[in-house]
């Protein structure tokens, strides 16, 4: 797949230097993200497509949204806490999760400000949802380039992808139903590489 990154996804450590880069991407190591509810026997990874420079660091552009909204919005040293650590490593996370890896690192964060939030988050275009299932999982948006998801309903895996013959299909379906395209989340359900050769390894034995 044109624009798809192999194996492992990125912790981004320490992100946003002065280059403004959603993330700097060290050598890939695998890393745990959600377990989707629908692959009980999951090891979920992410296999991410590189960051890209941007002109603010999310905390920068947040901040931009919040001043910019009609109603003035505070931003409060719990969402300062909130950006730092989503965006401290590029991975595919749900409310729950992310609430259970705050306390872990004992960040105070409340449930309430969490939710609110991510939805804040969203609308200010650094987040975006992706529904899997029955799940929601949210996702850089910004700092990153567009893409689309595989999933593998066997381990789990999530492989970020990206093909511009797609993109051209999508805009002139659009442009041919006169429909103006704000956005999109593309999933696409199926058995990654790894899961096909260990099935048929299986195969083989049984032989």
């Amino acid at each position: 797949v044109v624009g798809a990154v192999r194996r492992g996804s990125q912790s981004l450590d320490p992100p946003y230097k002065s280059t403004c880069y959603a993330g700097v991407i060290p050598p890939p190591r695998e890393i745990p993200i959600a377990i989707i509810d629908e692959y009980p026997h999951a090891e979920d990874q992410v296999v991410a497509l590189p960051a890209v420079e941007v002109s603010q660091s999310p905390e920068e552009k947040f901040r931009e949204y919040l001043t910019s909204r009609p109603e003035l919005k505070r931003f409060s040293q719990p969402q300062r806490e909130l950006v730092e650590h989503i965006f401290a490593r590029h991975k595919h996370f749900d409310a729950g999760e992310l609430i259970e890896d705050l306390k872990a690192t004992e960040r105070r964060v409340s449930r309430a400000t969490v939710y609110r939030t991510l939805k804040l988050l969203v609308d200010a275009g650094l987040l975006r949802r992706i529904e899997v299932g029955s799940r929601t999982l949210f996702d850089h948006d910004y700092g990153y380039p567009a893409h689309d998801h595989l999933v593998c309903t066997e381990c789990g895996t999530m492989i970020e992808f990206q093909h511009p013959n797609l993109d051209a299909v999508l805009q002139e379906v659009a442009s041919d139903q006169q429909f103006q395209t704000v956005g999109r989340s593309l999933v696409i359900r199926g058995v990654c590489g790894d899961c096909n050769t260990a099935r048929a390894a299986r195969r083989r034995l049984v032989m």
